[in-house]
């Protein structure tokens, strides 16, 4: 058995009957939370450059997909297990690499973004904006880089971004957003609402442009 069946099998032993009680009770809604925080430890652990702590967190992450694919496995309407998630990542990344897997040339990564869009599109034609997919959920300021970059390929970009002094590093970048975070704070204003609202009417501006030229 190697490490990673025998973590499978100690998952579904702690989910079994005779198991761990709490381990029997959760959802995959319940789950939700600590899925969050294990994928945020991991980007502590990859950013801080710990390879131990990278080993640790990466595991957490790995016990949740595990721990999901198990769950579902036992769940009426859903069984499925983890070999159906490896089969389907499995044909999706051959999919998405004709590059490698077929007779379609990339010689740059450039080249390769440039055409998974049109495999994502074949993929999900039900999708009628490029905003389609975009995982509301994320952080207000992951979110915005996320929306800004896919309207990009809409050629429609927020309307004053051009009247902004851009730092010239991250370092000067954080600081810069820290300060402005700490302003609004300091006037009773949430940051995090106030780009989520942005966001939003950015959004429909970019929506509302796409069904204009579509029209």
């Amino acid at each position: 058995m190697s490490d990673l069946d025998e973590l499978i099998a100690t998952v579904a032993l702690l989910r079994a009957p005779g198991g761990c009680p709490w381990d029997a009770e959760q959802t995959h809604e319940s789950l939700v939370r600590y899925l969050v925080e294990e994928c945020w430890e991991l980007v502590e652990a990859i950013e801080a450059g710990d390879r131990a702590e990278m080993i640790e967190e990466l595991g957490d992450v790995l016990y949740q997909v595990l721990f999901h694919a198990d769950l579902a496995a036992h769940t009426a309407g859903e069984e499925f297990d983890i070999q159906d998630v490896a089969r389907h990542m499995t044909a999706k990344m051959v999919s998405r690499h004709p590059h490698v897997f077929g007779d379609r040339r990339a010689e740059t990564a450039a080249d390769v973004v440039a055409f998974w869009e049109d495999l994502k599109h074949d993929e999900k034609p039900h999708r009628t904006s490029v905003l389609d997919g975009v995982p509301q959920g994320m952080p207000a300021l992951a979110l915005a880089d996320k929306v800004i970059g896919k309207a990009e390929k809409a050629n429609v970009t927020p309307s004053d971004a051009s009247g902004w002094a851009v730092p010239e590093t991250e370092a000067e970048l954080g600081a810069e957003l820290l300060a402005l975070v700490a302003s609004a704070r300091a006037r009773g204003l949430d940051a995090e609402r106030a780009l989520r609202g942005a966001i939003r009417a950015f959004d429909a501006e970019v929506r509302d442009e796409e069904a204009r030229r579509a029209g």
